[in-house]
């Protein structure tokens, strides 16, 4: 049953775990302690009974904190953090005054300014008065969302990140004044002290919380630059003198596990960290250049990367499409585009819809990207002759109903999930098309004969991203006779309005915050099947197509155009629209 306390400001609703039980007996169930240490810390719990049995069973080294932390969330259901792998939010820590963190035993872990929202960790997620005083302290509707963390080490950080800058500027000024210390860098118990680890993760920080991508560090003959990949672009953010760069590319290899005294050799490593109130993930390469090496991180954040089917952007004729494909009980699926188009998105967003206690799912990636609960997922790993085809063979043997092929590069690969999809399997892979239609000749130029393809493939989507304009302040405008003809537009219809990008605070001066998809989706009926066994040309497939309702991918993106969502010029920079001007 929830307990729902309400005050002046706002709503707090704590869910506890009907199934709690007594810590100690929880802790002994999973093996961390024995009956022996439960029965000592009990008896020192009659002589001290201020103390938790927690903090006995820690004290006297029988578990760590980490192990304490992760069974109180187990046990009251709420969620914990790992508060040596966070990452701290600069805002955050000036929110909440040092002497009100010390007095509660709570740390601020993140702050979302536009949705007076703050992540909390505390050693006690369900004092409510605590929460309520910290309300009162710092004033406004403020939300809170508590977040477990053990006592130890939320003391720990207090110590360690209040005094010290964790602003960007800030940081860089402190840096500007003070001599570096190399060694200190791979200390992991110097964490917020050293002023150049706090940079690195300032850095990190600021790049989640501005929606990128992906993070570029880039050094030049006389200067680093520092550019972050949002919504699709690049864009530059910093640029630091040449002299900071060799302690951030050891700061950065320390934490992705890479090799830092090897700097003539591409590398790539990963790091997973809590940043912003969430766990996220970093896969980090670096590359040896002229100027010392370039390390490019792609952010790979959970929260973005899995999202609901009916929150792609599709419109309804394509998400009743997709619907009907996926209902095959055989066959396979391609998604097709170019890197950075949200292939994994759509291909994560589908396996969670088809995700079920009656279902067996397997995949073979490289990497794993996104962790999903009761999914196996699997890494390539060529060292150990582990590539695509034979993790195909190996899963094969695993009893799967679904498999999911990360990509199709070769002829082994290919054929593989083809003998998949005949042996009564859906299987979904992506490959690298142009276009829906275009994947067949494609998959004939790596190997696969026509009688195969026909028959097995149910279909093929094809997407691209397009940037969405700022709803604060896009222009409405009116659209040109090229735009019409573009459009697909009469021009006897009327005056037609559409927007173009102008540039605000919101948006950064961008015109464009967030992105959507853009989809076509080519279902093969019988008659595409006779066509592919026949090697019909990509024109006789296609004009069978579009009789059958294929919407080709420019009329998706003039459908964004036409709501609202985007403009022409951004359109015109994903998709070809030189064919709309035939007459």
């Amino acid at each position: 049953m929830n307990r729902k306390v309400t005050t002046a400001t706002t709503d707090t609703i704590i869910t506890p775990n009907p199934k709690k039980q007594k810590l100690g007996q929880l802790l002994l169930r999973e093996g961390s302690i024995t009956e022996d240490q439960l029965r000592i810390a009990l008896r020192e719990q009659k002589n001290t009974p201020d103390l938790l049995i927690g903090q006995i069973l820690t004290d006297m080294g029988f578990v760590t904190d980490s192990i304490i932390r992760d069974a109180l969330s187990q046990n009251t259901g709420q969620k914990s953090v790992d508060l040596s792998q966070a990452v701290l939010d600069a805002e955050s820590i000036q929110i909440v005054p040092q002497d009100l963190a010390r007095r509660h035993i709570v740390l601020p872990l993140s702050y979302e300014k536009d949705k007076n929202h703050l992540t909390l960790a505390m050693a006690d997620t369900f004092n409510i008065i605590v929460l309520d005083q910290i309300r009162a302290k710092i004033g406004g509707n403020l939300q809170i969302t508590p977040i477990l963390a053990s006592e130890d080490e939320i003391l720990s950080v207090i110590e360690q990140v209040y005094g010290f800058d964790l602003s960007i500027d800030g940081i860089l000024h402190e840096i500007e004044t003070g001599e570096l210390d190399f060694e200190s860098l791979q200390s992991e118990d110097k964490g917020y002290s050293h002023p150049m680890v706090r940079l690195v993760n300032a850095l990190l920080a600021d790049a989640v919380q501005q929606g990128a991508s992906d993070i570029h560090f880039e050094p030049e003959e006389a200067f680093l630059r520092i550019r972050y990949r949002i919504d699709g672009v690049l864009r530059q953010v910093r640029s630091l003198h040449k002299s900071y760069w060799p302690a951030m590319v050891v700061r950065l290899k320390v934490i992705s596990g890479m090799d830092i005294a090897e700097s003539r050799l591409p590398q790539d490593g990963r790091i997973s960290l809590s940043l912003v109130g969430r766990s996220i993930d970093f896969r980090v390469a670096a590359q040896p250049t002229t100027h010392g090496e370039n390390v490019v991180l792609r952010i790979l954040d959970r929260k973005k990367g899995i999202v609901p089917m009916e929150n792609l952007g599709l419109s309804r004729d394509n998400l009743s499409l997709l619907q009907i494909c996926l209902s095959r009980p055989e066959g396979i699926i391609l998604v097709t585009g170019p890197t950075g188009s949200g292939k994994t998105t759509t291909l994560y967003s589908v396996l969670n819809h088809m995700n079920t206690e009656e279902v067996n799912i397997m995949t073979m990636e490289d990497p794993v990207e996104y962790p999903l609960p009761m999914i196996r997922q699997s890494s390539v790993n060529e060292s150990v002759k582990m590539g695509f085809g034979e993790g195909i063979r190996s899963m094969m043997r695993q009893d799967p109903d679904i498999i999911l092929i990360g990509e199709i590069r070769d002829e082994i690969t290919a054929e593989m999930s083809f003998r998949a999809a005949m042996t009564g399997h859906q299987v979904y892979s992506t490959l690298h098309t142009n276009s829906a239609i275009g994947s067949i000749p494609r998959l004939l130029d790596i190997g696969i004969v026509p009688d195969l393809i026909a028959g097995n493939l149910i279909g093929v989507i094809s997407q691209r991203l397009l940037r969405k304009l700022c709803s604060r302040c896009k222009k409405e405008i009116e659209a040109t006779d090229l735009d019409r003809k573009l459009l697909g537009v009469s021009k006897h219809t009327g005056p037609l309005k559409i927007y173009q990008h102008s540039g605000c605070s919101e948006c950064d001066g961008q015109g464009y915050k967030g992105r959507t998809s853009i989809i076509e989706i080519l279902k093969i009926s019988n008659e595409l099947d006779d066509l592919i066994s026949r090697r019909a040309s990509t024109q006789e497939i296609l004009k069978v197509a579009l009789t059958q309702g294929f919407r080709p991918l420019a009329d998706d993106a003039c459908r964004r155009v036409l709501d609202g969502t985007t403009s022409m010029e951004e359109i015109s920079r994903v998709v070809d629209l030189t064919n709309r001007l035939v007459d």
